[in-house]
């Protein structure tokens, strides 16, 4: 009788083990297919990325090695007065493209790649007129 019960416990120990083991193999084998494939912007297949916020400004300031100064120049309503305000902000964006100063770009946001650098340069909109 206690064979018995050996013989059954080692038969279902295979399947209990088959069981857990066939969908963490299938899932990890689905995990790696994921991670492999990654599309053009950096993110995979499987995974949403959140929306980066994009904009388009004047390049300012490249006196810097693959980093350019991008103003992005907004209009706000102002509360008291209700007419409409210019602000300007200025971005530390990441150029590979060699945008020079007077270009109109249009910047995402991205990773830090420095302490004051979060953007990078995309895509030169205009060149500007020499």
């Amino acid at each position: 009788m206690a064979e018995e019960n050996q013989a059954d416990s080692n038969t279902e120990t295979p399947q209990v083990a088959e069981e857990t083991g066939g969908p963490e193999s299938s899932s990890s084998t689905a995990g790696s297919t994921e991670t492999a494939a990654v599309a053009a912007d950096g993110a995979t297949e499987g995974t949403k990325r959140a929306h980066r916020s994009q904009k388009v400004g004047a390049v300012v300031s490249d006196k810097m090695q693959k980093t350019v100064v991008v103003r992005v120049d907004r209009l706000v309503r102002h509360t008291k007065y209700r007419r409409y305000v210019r602000r300007t902000s200025k971005f530390m964006a990441h150029d590979e493209l060699g945008a020079t100063i007077g270009d109109k770009v249009r910047i995402v946001e991205t990773r830090p790649m420095s302490a004051r650098k979060r953007w990078r340069v995309i895509e030169i909109v205009q060149k500007a007129a020499k």
